[in-house]
C-alpha cells in the first residue's frame, strides 16, 4: 500500500466497507483493497469501486446557487447564507418556529446528524425535523424496542452469520443491495448451515438459498405467524428459555394459533409443505437467526410483522444466545447512527426519547439551554413532507432527495414546489435540489472526517483523504454560519472531533452510549461497538476508556427493566390497498446492484449507468401474455396515485400476481409515483412494498 493511502470507508450502504484512497497525479482518486476490515475483507462492489467518480467537478456542485428570476444562478457564500438565514428568520417571525422544517439524511455522519438535530431545536426552536432513515428501518427499530428494549440493527457482528445453523432472510437481497455481505451467507452454507430466503421474486440472493419461499407481497406477517403456529403444534418451543428469559408468551401463543397452516397458505401462497420444511430447518440446529430488511418492514403493518418474526425467535430460544437472534439489515450508510443522535422527530442524542424529562434535562445541560426551551416530538418524515406549503413554510434539507425517494412522490414534489422557501445542501444537483431557492455545495466523504455507525452498531472513522475544491464547504460549517446569523454564536463548532466530544457527553448514559469512544480509539481499531460507556459519571473531553464496546447484545439479559424479552401478540391483517377489479396486480419495489437509493450520485457515474441505465417493469410471462407485451416493450404501471412507464422485463422469477420496479429514477419511470403513503401506526413507515396497480401496454 502506498504511503499516501488513507484508510477509510465507502460512502454508500450500511456495510461501510473498508477501502484505501490514494490521490493520483492527474487529480483523480484511486481506490484499493483494505483487507484488514472484517466486514468486507477487501471486497468492494461496483458502487464502492467507482465512488471517487462523484468527486469530479464534472458531476458535482462547485458553487452556491441562488434562484433569481426563476433560475438558479451562481452566488457567493455570503449571499447564499444570508438568504437562507433571512428567510428562516422571516418564517419564524411571521408563522412561528414550527413553520420551519428540517429534513435530514441517513448518509450524514454522526457529527452532522447530531448538529442538525441541535440546530433545529436550539437555533430554530422547531419540532419539525425528521429524516429519510424513517423510510429505512423504523419498523424494525420499533419492533426491537418493544421486544428487547433496545434498537440496534444487528445485535451481533456479521461474522457470526456463518457460525449459525440456519438463517431466514426475509425481504432482503444482499447480493444486489450490499454484495460484499453475500460471502457471509455463502460461508454459512459451506459450514453446513441452511439459508432460507423469503421474497416474492427469485432474486440473485434467492438463487443461493437452500429454500426459497415466495409469498404474496404484504403477507410476511401471516407467514411468520403460520411458522410459529407450527412450532407450537410440533412441540418445538423452548419452554425453559421462555420461562427464564421472556414475558407475555401466552397471549402471543394464542394469537399465533389462530393462523393454521392451510389458512396461511391461502393468504401467502406459500405451500404448507414449505412451511413445515422451514420450521424443521430453523428448529433442528442449535442456533438460528432471522434477518429482515425492507420487504417486511416497509408496510403499514411493518412493526407487527417484525414482532411476529421476533416472536418466532423467542419461542424457539433463538435470541440472546450465541450465533442466534433477530437482526435487521440496515440499508443507508449511516441509517443506524443517523437516528441515534437527534435528527429523528422524537429522539435526542444517545437514542433518548424527546418526551422523557430526564433525557431532556441531560441533553439540555450539555447544550447549555433550558430543558423547557426544547420543542417536543414533531411529525414523521412523510407527514412532514405532506405538510410542506401548509403548516411548514420553509424547509432546510440536507442529504436527501425525496422527489425521487418518498412515497406518492408526485404529491411530495407538489408540496415541495408549494413552499415559500427551500434550501438544500448537497453534493450534486439532485431532482430536489433543482427545485430549491438556495443550493449549497458541500464536502463529500473523501473530503472530510467524521464517524458513521454501520448495520452492526460498529462506530467507524471516515478519514479525510483529499482537500475539497475551492468554494466547497462542510455541512458543519454551514450550520455554524447559519446559527451565527440567526443569533446563536456559540455551540456549533466546525471541527468534527470537537462535535464528537460533545456527542459523547450527550449520549452518556443513554441507550446508544458512545461516551467511551474517541477518535483515537477509532483510528487504532476497526471500529467500536456501542454501547460503550465511560466508567466515570463525568466524561472529560479527550478521555479514554477501557470498555471494549459491545459486539454482542443480550447474551446475559435484554435491555428491559426486568431483563426479559417481551413477546408482542400480533395478528394478520391486510395491506392498506388490496388488489381489486380496477387494480388487479400488486406492485413491489426495490433496488438494483449498480444504483443506490434515489440514484442522485450513482446515476452520474458512467460505469454504473452502463450497467443499469434506466427503470424497468419486471413481470411474469403469464401476465405479459395477457397484456400482449414482449420483452423490452414499454408498459405503464398505474396506481391510484399516478402512472409510471418503463420497458418490460419478462421473467419466471416473479409471482404472476406481482410486478416489480426499481426506484432509483426520476421522470416517467419513477416508481415512487405509484407507491402508497399509508403509514404504520407505530413506526410511521410508509407502505412502499405493496400497493394495487394495473399494467397496460403503451403505444410508442
Amino acid at each position: 500500500m502506498p504511503n499516501s493511502a488513507t484508510p477509510t470507508h465507502c460512502p454508500y450502504c450500511a456495510l461501510q466497507c473498508g477501502m484505501n484512497l490514494t490521490p493520483a497525479p492527474d487529480g483523480t482518486v484511486e481506490v484499493s483493497e483494505r483487507a484488514d476490515f472484517p466486514v468486507n475483507r477487501g471486497a468492494l462492489c461496483g458502487k464502492g469501486r467507482t465512488a471517487p467518480a462523484v468527486l469530479s467537478s464534472r458531476v458535482r456542485l462547485t458553487s452556491p446557487l441562488v434562484r433569481s428570476g426563476g433560475t438558479l444562478v451562481p452566488a457567493t457564500w455570503d449571499e447564499a447564507l444570508d438568504r437562507i438565514a433571512g428567510e428562516l428568520s422571516r418564517t419564524r417571525t411571521e408563522h412561528g418556529p414550527d413553520a420551519c422544517g428540517v429534513f435530514g439524511g441517513g448518509g450524514l455522519t454522526n457529527e452532522k446528524a447530531y448538529t442538525l438535530g441541535k440546530f433545529a431545536r436550539v437555533v430554530l426552536g422547531t419540532s419539525q425535523i425528521d429524516y429519510n432513515g424513517r423510510f429505512c428501518m423504523s419498523s424494525a427499530a420499533a419492533g426491537g424496542m418493544k421486544a428487547f428494549g433496545l434498537d440496534r440493527g444487528l445485535p451481533f457482528p456479521l461474522e457470526d452469520i456463518p457460525k449459525s445453523g440456519c438463517v431466514i432472510l426475509v425481504g432482503s437481497n444482499p447480493a444486489e443491495t450490499m454484495p460484499p455481505s453475500l460471502r457471509f451467507f455463502t460461508e454459512l452454507r459451506e459450514n453446513g448451515g441452511t439459508l432460507i430466503v423469503v421474497d416474492p421474486r427469485r432474486t440473485r440472493t434467492a438463487e443461493q438459498a437452500d429454500l426459497h419461499l415466495m409469498p404474496r407481497p404484504g403477507t410476511d406477517l401471516a407467514l411468520a405467524l403460520g411458522l410459529l403456529h407450527l412450532v407450537v403444534a410440533e412441540g418445538r418451543t423452548d419452554e425453559a428459555y421462555i420461562a427464564e428469559r421472556t414475558a407475555g408468551w401466552e397471549d402471543a401463543r394464542a394469537a399465533a394459533m389462530a393462523h393454521w397452516p392451510e389458512y396461511v397458505e391461502r393468504i401467502t401462497g406459500v405451500p404448507v409443505p414449505q412451511l413445515r420444511e422451514t420450521v424443521r430447518l430453523f428448529c433442528e440446529p442449535e442456533s438460528a437467526m432471522v434477518l429482515t430488511a425492507r420487504g417486511p418492514e416497509q408496510q403499514s403493518k411493518g412493526t407487527d410483522t417484525v414482532s411476529a418474526w421476533i416472536n418466532l425467535c423467542l419461542a424457539t430460544g433463538r435470541a440472546g444466545r450465541p450465533f442466534s437472534g433477530y437482526g435487521c439489515l440496515t440499508g443507508q450508510g449511516n441509517g443506524q447512527g443517523g437516528r441515534e443522535h437527534g435528527q429523528k422527530a422524537d429522539q435526542l442524542p444517545g437514542y433518548r426519547k424527546l418526551d422523557d424529562p430526564a433525557a431532556r434535562a441531560h441533553v439540555a445541560e450539555v447544550w447549555g439551554v433550558d430543558p423547557d426551551s426544547l420543542p417536543g416530538p414533531g411529525r414523521s418524515a412523510y407527514e412532514l413532507l405532506d405538510a410542506l406549503g401548509t403548516d411548514i413554510k420553509s424547509l432546510l434539507l440536507m442529504g436527501s432527495n425525496p422527489v425521487v425517494s418518498a412515497p406518492h412522490a408526485a404529491h411530495v414534489e407538489e408540496r415541495i414546489r408549494s413552499l415559500d422557501f427551500l434550501a438544500v445542501c448537497d453534493v450534486v444537483l439532485s431532482e430536489t435540489a433543482a427545485l430549491a431557492d438556495v443550493v449549497l455545495p458541500v464536502t463529500q466523504w473523501a473530503e472530510e472526517t467524521g464517524t458513521t455507525t454501520n448495520l452492526e452498531g460498529r462506530v467507524l472513522l471516515r478519514r479525510q483523504a483529499i482537500t475539497p475544491p475551492d468554494g466547497i464547504r462542510g455541512d458543519l460549517e454551514v450550520m455554524h454560519e447559519l446559527a451565527d446569523r440567526l443569533g446563536v454564536e456559540k455551540g456549533f463548532p466546525t471541527d468534527p472531533e470537537e462535535v464528537f466530544e460533545e456527542l459523547r457527553r450527550a449520549s452518556a448514559g443513554g441507550p446508544a452510549d458512545y461516551s467511551g469512544i474517541t477518535y483515537r480509539r477509532l483510528a487504532e481499531e476497526n471500529g467500536v461497538f456501542w454501547p460503550c460507556p465511560m466508567p466515570e459519571k463525568d466524561v472529560p473531553a479527550g478521555a479514554e476508556d477501557v470498555h471494549p464496546g459491545t459486539a454482542r447484545l443480550f447474551l446475559d439479559r435484554f435491555a428491559t427493566p426486568d431483563g426479559r424479552a417481551r413477546f408482542v401478540p400480533v395478528s394478520h391483517r391486510a395491506i392498506a390497498e388490496e388488489p381489486d377489479e380496477e387494480y388487479p396486480v400488486l406492485l413491489t419495489t426495490g433496488r438494483v446492484v449498480a444504483q443506490y437509493q434515489s440514484g442522485a450520485q450513482t446515476r452520474r457515474v458512467d460505469e454504473l449507468n452502463a450497467a443499469a441505465p434506466g427503470p424497468f417493469v419486471e413481470l411474469h410471462p403469464r401476465l405479459a401474455e395477457r397484456l400482449g407485451a414482449a420483452e423490452g416493450d414499454p408498459v405503464a404501471v398505474v396506481s391510484r396515485r399516478g402512472r409510471a412507464v418503463a420497458p418490460a422485463r419478462i421473467t419466471l422469477g416473479i409471482r404472476p400476481d406481482t410486478v416489480f420496479m426499481p426506484f432509483h429514477w426520476y421522470g416517467e419511470g419513477r416508481a415512487n409515483t405509484l407507491t402508497n403513503p399509508a403509514l404504520d401506526p407505530t413506526s410511521r413507515m410508509p407502505e412502499f412494498k405493496a400497493c394495487a396497480v394495473r399494467v397496460e401496454t403503451v403505444e410508442r
